[in-house]
């Protein structure tokens, strides 16, 4: 398993309480299971509705990661 660096944004970040983070895994899903699992229902819940991407491109929670990747999560944008 790789050390992965997640970059959490907007409600994302608020949901986690923080707004980087490193967890271990061998894909995007394996990483954004481990957040939900420390981060609690709320994290999650905004995951559902967000955009995932590794390393600046849209990603799957099937895509392999390795050592010093990055997964990030951008929630939806809300404007008015």
């Amino acid at each position: 398993m790789a050390v992965i660096s997640l970059r959490l944004f907007a409600q994302a970040r608020e949901a986690a309480g923080e707004k980087m983070a490193v967890f271990d895994g061998a894909s995007v899903g394996e990483v954004l299971d481990r957040a939900v699992a420390q981060f609690g229902a709320e994290f999650g819940a905004v995951l559902a509705g967000s955009r995932v991407w590794l390393n600046g491109a849209p990603a799957t929670r099937d895509d392999s990661v390795v050592e010093g990747d990055e997964v990030a999560v951008l929630p939806p944008v809300s404007g008015g």
